[in-house]
């Protein structure tokens, strides 16, 4: 018997286009609180693939991951935050999706069914087996990233996935699988919707917890965030005045001498 494909099952709402604006609100509402319930039931399974990241990169190893369509986007979003909220290098967390760049903003045609090319895109990048690379599908069947798990598993490298449906390939060809069900989409299919949800919330429990603890933060503060513009300058002098209790002029000159505000405390200390 084959496994029910949640992702693609009927919205339990019917005849949306004859509903208001308020009730589709509500009723897209209602249908978003089932989501973060859905990932606590999979705490454990984050921790486990977390803690394997971890280990993998003080070891100095990176963290790929690789996806299509809404996936392999929120993938890219989640590499593409951690330099500046982390301070860390551009390439310890690469976000790589079907189709290359130009499918961030438009969708590449068939490029999600290669079966060959995520393992191109990975050899680009010179994966080997410290790295961990994650694929990211809600329906967990999509080929480039099945294909991708494949590869790295038969090269030797640790896999782990995250997608919407219990039973399905990236399940079964990742060492570490993150299926979090959350049920039936508002809009038939839709899987930018809830799914994308979930896999938006995961992203950010891996990437958060894994550099908390590589120790990039202090007490709950990005003390290696880059000072990109004003409104992040203005967080890290706000940060020096509270953690040494000094004058904000005090602050400032540290900044600027330093350019960082770990530098910053750490010339505090």
């Amino acid at each position: 018997m084959s496994t029910p494909n949640v992702t693609e099952s009927d919205s339990l709402h019917r005849d949306l286009e004859k509903k208001s604006i308020s009730e589709l609100l509500y009723l897209m509402n209602q249908e978003d609180k089932k989501v973060p319930l859905a990932v606590e039931s999979v705490l454990p399974e984050i921790e486990t693939l977390v803690s394997v990241i971890v280990e993998k990169m003080r070891q100095g190893g990176r963290l790929f991951y690789i996806g299509a369509g809404t996936s392999g986007r929120l993938g890219i979003l989640d590499a593409s935050e951690c330099p500046p909220t982390f301070g860390v290098p551009h390439d310890m967390v690469i976000g790589i999706i079907a189709g290359g760049d130009s499918a961030i903003r438009k969708a590449v045609e068939f490029a999600e069914d290669s079966t060959t090319q995520a393992w191109i895109d990975l050899k680009a990048h010179d994966i080997c087996p410290k790295d961990v690379v994650i694929g990211i599908a809600a329906s967990g069947r999509t080929p480039y990233v099945v294909a991708g798990l494949k590869a790295c598993r038969s090269h030797g490298i640790i896999t782990g996935s995250i997608s919407c449906n219990l039973d399905s390939p990236v399940v079964h060809n990742a060492d570490h699988p993150i299926a979090v069900d959350v049920g039936s989409e508002f809009l038939t299919g839709s899987t930018r919707l809830k799914s994308g949800t979930a896999q938006k919330l995961i992203l950010n429990m891996i990437t958060t917890t894994t550099m908390i603890q590589l120790g990039r933060v202090q007490d709950n503060k990005m003390v290696d965030m880059q000072l990109s513009n004003n409104k992040l300058v203005e967080r890290g002098i706000k940060m020096l005045m509270d953690f040494g209790n000094i004058s904000r002029p005090d602050a400032m000159a540290l900044i600027k001498t330093h350019g960082s505000v770990r530098g910053a405390l750490n010339s505090l200390q």
